[in-house]
């Protein structure tokens, strides 16, 4: 399934600024929050917003993150290649969940000058 493209999104704000785009956008946590913020926090975050697009909490190589995450109906999980990717991969596919083994590139929120090349970033449709 192709995904539009995506944004690491840190917050409420960044989730809104994606949004007021109003074109198709994937939202990617940073690299490795589910070991420091968790999957309870980028779920309420999701809720929050309202955000029913492509969705991607990044586990690092924590199969117990994913599985967590899983376990709170994320829709989508970030997974380095573990030891234990075979099984989080067939849970996945059971809760109808997206699993991919490596973030896709993505435009970082955060980063300085990203609100000025969102609008362009998300057209390269």
């Amino acid at each position: 399934m192709p995904y539009p493209p995506a944004t690491i999104v840190h917050g409420l704000p960044h989730i809104a600024l994606a949004q007021a785009q109003n074109r198709p956008v994937m939202l990617l946590s940073a690299p490795g929050a589910a070991l420091y913020a968790g999957a309870g926090w980028w779920a309420a975050l999701l809720a929050a917003a309202n955000f029913t697009g492509p969705a991607f909490l990044d586990c690092a190589n924590a199969p117990g993150r994913a599985w967590e995450g899983l376990k709170l109906g994320l829709p989508g999980i970030i997974l380095a290649p573990c030891p234990a990717w075979d099984q989080v991969a067939e849970y996945a596919a059971a809760q109808g969940a997206a699993l991919l083994p490596a973030a896709p590139p993505a435009l970082d929120l955060a980063a300085p000058g990203a609100a000025r090349r969102l609008e362009a970033w998300l057209n390269q449709m």
